[in-house]
């Protein structure tokens, strides 16, 4: 696994223009390199506004986007439509404005949907559905997904793995349902650490005072079943993508000499 590397900018509109700036790139380098990519997109006030900073990036013509997979790292667990859902917020904040191939966008199945209430369902079938992306090379029954984005929560949460409770501890499945969550709702859908850890790369975000302290926990050597956060690793590559104020608790060896 990768250390973690950290970019600290001014504010966390700054910190959403950056990372669109910084996603745009990495698609287009995958796409020129293999004819495709894939990435897992993050819900929250932070992903949700990296995807808006991508919606008005001039430069996001450059992808094509009809090549690209996208799939979620968690969500909740609501009717088709809820504004509450990740897919929902994510097809408001961008996809509705993009060219994308409907059968490339993977969402996690809803509440209303073939499985019903049966979380457990369905959390094997959107694992039934990433295994079968798989293709030579991949590893962990996921596919190598070239970017991963995970919000970072006040608690340390990453997707919507809490920490102590069971989903933070699952070594085997890639995809698990969540109950109990402490943050309503209490039920969701999850990638599981060993599927996030597939990823080449990592990307956490995280942005306002309020994510401070979980941000200096996480990167102080904090272990994953208290700080799932700190669990989150890529492949190739771990960046942590902060503005000043998620970073004011670091402590300052661990702050990067060169921020934006």
């Amino acid at each position: 696994m990768s250390v973690p590397q950290l970019v600290v900018h001014r504010d966390k509109e700054l910190m959403a223009e950056a990372a669109a700036a910084r996603l745009i790139t990495r698609i287009v380098d995958a796409q020129a390199a293999r004819g495709s990519a894939s990435v897992v997109l993050t819900g929250g006030r932070n992903g949700n506004g990296l995807l808006a900073a991508l919606r008005a990036a001039p430069a996001r013509d450059a992808i094509d986007w009809g090549r690209l997979d996208l799939w979620w790292g968690d969500e909740r667990f609501l009717p088709e439509g809820d504004p509450e859902r990740n897919v929902t917020q994510a097809r408001e904040a961008l996809l509705d404005s993009v060219p994308l191939d409907p059968a490339r966008v993977h969402a996690m199945p809803a509440s209303d949907g073939p499985y019903g209430s049966d979380v457990e369902a369905a959390a094997a079938a959107y694992a039934a559905q990433l295994a079968s992306a798989v293709v030579p090379g991949d590893h962990h029954g996921v596919p190598t997904f070239d970017v991963l984005m995970l919000g970072v929560g006040p608690d340390t949460h990453v997707a919507s793995l809490f920490p102590e409770l069971p989903a933070v501890r699952e070594t085997e499945r890639t995809v698990v349902g969540v109950h109990g969550a402490p943050k309503p709702p209490p039920v969701r859908i999850s990638l599981t650490l060993p599927a996030i850890r597939a990823a080449k790369e990592v990307w956490l975000l995280a942005a306002g005072a309020d994510k401070a302290k979980a941000a200096a926990i996480a990167l102080s050597g904090a272990g994953e079943i208290q700080a799932p956060a700190a669990g989150a690793r890529g492949q190739a590559r771990t960046l942590w993508l902060l503005d000043a104020a998620a970073a004011s608790e670091l402590p300052r060896e661990l702050y990067p000499q060169t921020s934006a």
